[in-house]
């Protein structure tokens, strides 16, 4: 990480500039600028996202039965939870909206495993969160995941072959492990030899245990305290944006949307995901290239919510997994009756759906439906599907249009990361003001901000796809360094 001071151009005020560009340690490219005044106290803090994908656009055009597989490329961590939501939009294309028993167990299987994404959202962020915390004056060089593992191997190990057990889950569900296409309709062609008893055995041999990952992520002080998680709050809860089923149980492949408002009241409650434009509105602002959603009733400046482990954990009314619900109760026991709102306890609300995770996974395998011999599902063609599932970050949503070619006219995505972006918006900027105002910046100091952005483990990348132009600003030096003239374009293109 870098930061940068500059005395502030765009008018006559003598606020200065501070930027820490790169954001370090998360999934794409970000930056922090902050205005301060003449008495360094902050005066504007925003999260710029400056990388842009562009595949909302260049999908248009496309045969749809390619989308699956293309959007996988979003991102290099997350591709099975873009494969499946994919893939549950263009069911609807296909007229394949309820799958198979053995199709449907096994793509649960697949938005269980503790793959990259999955075992780097559990054990990465909170030991880099911890580090960073307690060691902020120590050799830059060793507050990171290496040093981290260093100092506790056996947490390095468990993550490695929770790691390795996830490769294999995709592997047998998906086809291969990087970018698969087991989850591509017709879903329901699934051969039902990709996974047989014996590599269910196999599997169930080879798992980390659930209790021992738990034990050895919270043992000794290699994360932060629970106590801390709550009494460090960054940013208060808006709103909860959440999937259940029926039964209210928490899920992450399917089951339709709940909001909860900051006190922990439900205010929305089982709208269909095929109808989330009529809840969700996206705004574009200049300074990023990331979409601002948020709830069209409540409007962009009191609408916004956080989505993820922190979201689901408190949204759903049970974890249909014993271990993982004496887990969940004690998390929610220690809110006394309201909701817990700190970003830092996005890494305990992760660890509980881990151990929920190893739960479902071990029953799923020794279902008999993922064996079963019913293979294809079939309906009525429609020109329109839209898929959510809960991936690791949280809720993600695809749209899409088809026409009567059968190439995609449109594409939506909002994706874990987006619907988050207000809230890591406002964690930066409180951290800004209750840690940097009025002091004196040290690289320390800084670091409070990127450990805030952590916490939401956000994932740059898969979430650029804003349209619009972005400001762009073009300094000329000379040979020694000194600044000659600079250029500033708005966000209209104009100097």
């Amino acid at each position: 990480m870098s930061f940068e001071l500059e005395t502030a151009t765009a008018d006559a005020s003598t606020l200065r500039r501070v930027a820490i560009d790169p954001v370090s340690r998360v999934e794409g490219h970000g930056k922090v600028t902050l205005l301060l005044d003449e008495n360094d106290i902050v005066q504007q803090v925003r999260l710029h996202i400056v990388e842009f994908r562009g595949f909302e656009k260049f999908i248009q055009g496309r045969p749809y039965w390619e989308v699956p597989v293309m959007v996988q490329r979003l991102c290099g961590i997350c591709p099975v939870s873009h494969h499946l939501a994919a893939s549950k939009a263009l069911d609807h294309v296909v007229g394949a909206p309820r799958l198979t028993p053995a199709a449907e167990k096994l793509r649960r299987l697949d938005a269980l495993r503790p793959d990259p994404a999955v075992a780097r959202a559990a054990f990465l962020p909170p030991l880099v969160a911890r580090s960073s915390l307690r060691f902020r004056k120590s050799e830059v060089g060793k507050r990171n995941i290496v040093g981290v593992a260093a100092a506790y191997p056996e947490v390095a190990k468990q993550g490695v072959l929770l790691r390795k057990f996830g490769q294999e889950v995709i592997r047998l569900t998906a086809g291969k492990r990087i970018h698969g296409t087991g989850a591509q309709f017709p879903a329901a062609s699934i051969g039902r030899s990709r996974v047989k008893s014996a590599t269910a055995c196999w599997l169930m041999s080879t798992r980390p245990s659930p209790g021992a990952v738990t034990r050895c992520i919270w043992s000794g002080d290699c994360i932060m305290p629970t106590r801390g998680c709550t009494t460090n709050s960054a940013a208060s809860v808006r709103t909860f944006f959440d999937r259940r089923r029926q039964r209210r149980e928490l899920d992450f492949y399917d089951g339709t949307l709940r909001v909860r408002d900051a006190d922990g009241q439900i205010i929305v409650d089982g709208v269909d995901v095929q109808n989330y434009q009529q809840l969700i509105r996206e705004e574009v602002k200049p300074w990023s290239y990331m979409k601002f959603p948020y709830l069209g009733f409540l409007g962009p400046d009191e609408g916004w919510y956080k989505v993820g482990p922190l979201a689901r954990v408190q949204n759903c009314d049970f974890i249909p997994s014993p271990l993982a619900e004496d887990e969940r109760r004690t998390f929610v026991d220690y809110g006394k009756g309201g909701l817990i709102q700190a970003p830092l306890a996005y890494h305990w609300a992760r660890m509980i759906e881990m151990r929920h995770a190893a739960e479902t996974i071990k029953d799923l395998l020794n279902d008999d439906d993922i064996s079963g011999s019913e293979l294809m599902a079939s309906g009525a063609h429609r020109r329109e599907g839209i898929g959510v599932i809960e991936a690791p970050r949280g809720t993600l949503l695809h749209h899409y249009q088809v026409n009567d070619d059968d190439l995609v006219t449109m594409c939506n995505l909002i994706v874990s990361t987006t619907h988050n972006n207000q809230p890591m918006n406002e964690a930066v900027r409180r951290v800004a003001k209750r840690y940097l105002s009025g002091r004196k910046l040290t690289e320390g100091l800084l670091n409070h901000i990127e450990v805030a952005i952590r916490a939401f483990d956000p994932c740059l990348s898969c979430a650029t796809h804003a349209l619009g132009k972005m400001p762009l600003q073009v300094t000329l030096l000379d040979a020694e360094g000194r600044e000659l003239d600079r250029r500033c374009t708005s966000a209209d293109g104009g100097y």
